[in-house]
């Protein structure tokens, strides 16, 4: 531990240049593991002691994945800064530990470990108690169960580590919130009817788009879906791609995180120029 101290700069409870956000977010998307979850916190909440709690506690092969992905990146610090290795004899001695960690026999000696098990997100839980929380949104008053779902969706849309922001209002408009897919932004429009949405609420969505950076993309969420007659009017090659009620509620049940959905939306979007594609055709059986 003193080595990787050294390597990863974890002096003082940092950890390489790594904010806590974005070492939340380097975890998540390099390794599918929530390092802000308060089972790495039992010897305190800094970045460095929560990844020392991590690699003394995980099983074999996650540390090794751990390792790599960080030394991984501090190489391209390094190479980025053109600095001079300070650590003596840094990767000859990386590697000796990497193979050691890797080694067959290393690997035979050790029993399966809880903690590295929950270590990796397991979201059913959390998809779980979604689906009941917006099965429990149809009993509320109209005005209070636009409000709630707004807030269902943020969560929702938070349990995928999308960075996720609440409606917030511009000069003329309001937006029902954003959240960042990869290095793309999405804006939300969100409608809580009965009936399906027609081509004038999307046309109306577009608009506030086009007014936007020409990267920003757009999300409009309808609980009642759309009608066919809308899409077709609505025409192709959009910017905007539509999921309904139903599909949020198909994907919960199935515990599909909602990043996996929009990124499938996203991609047959591209492919056929549609804004709508159900969740039944993304996810096949």
């Amino acid at each position: 531990m003193r080595f990787l101290d050294s390597l990863f700069d974890m002096g003082g409870g940092y950890v390489l240049d790594f904010s806590n956000r974005r070492m939340d977010e380097f975890f998540m998307e390099e390794l599918e593991i929530d390092i802000s979850h308060e089972m790495f916190s039992k010897d305190g909440t800094s970045k460095a002691r929560r990844v020392r709690c991590l690699l003394q506690n995980a099983d074999l092969p996650t540390v090794a994945r751990v390792l790599k992905a960080l030394w991984k990146y501090r190489q391209s610090l390094r190479e980025e800064a053109k600095a001079e290795e300070d650590v003596v004899n840094a990767e000859r001695r990386f590697l000796s530990l990497l193979e050691s960690i890797e080694s067959p026999g290393a690997h035979a000696a050790v029993v399966r470990n809880p903690f590295s098990a929950a270590a990796v997100v397991d979201q059913g839980p959390i998809l779980d108690a979604l689906k009941q929380r917006l099965y429990d949104l149809r009993d509320l008053p109209p005005q209070k169960r636009g409000y709630e779902f707004e807030g269902f969706l943020k969560e929702l849309f938070d349990s995928s580590k999308l960075q996720a922001r609440s409606p917030f209002s511009l000069v003329g408009e309001q937006i029902d919130g954003s959240f960042q897919l990869g290095n793309e932004t999405y804006l939300i429009e969100a409608k809580w009817v009965r009936d399906p949405i027609g081509a004038a609420e999307l046309h109306t969505f577009q608009g506030k788009l086009d007014q936007k950076a020409a990267w920003a993309r757009g999300v409009f969420i309808s609980y009642g879906g759309f009608t066919q007659e809308g899409l077709h009017a609505f025409g192709r090659g959009r910017k905007v791609i539509c999921m309904s009620g139903e599909d949020i509620y198909k994907a919960l049940g199935k515990r599909i995180p909602i990043a996996e959905v929009i990124e499938r939306k996203v991609r047959a979007a591209a492919e056929t120029g549609a804004a709508f594609a159900p969740l039944d055709e993304l996810f096949k059986q």
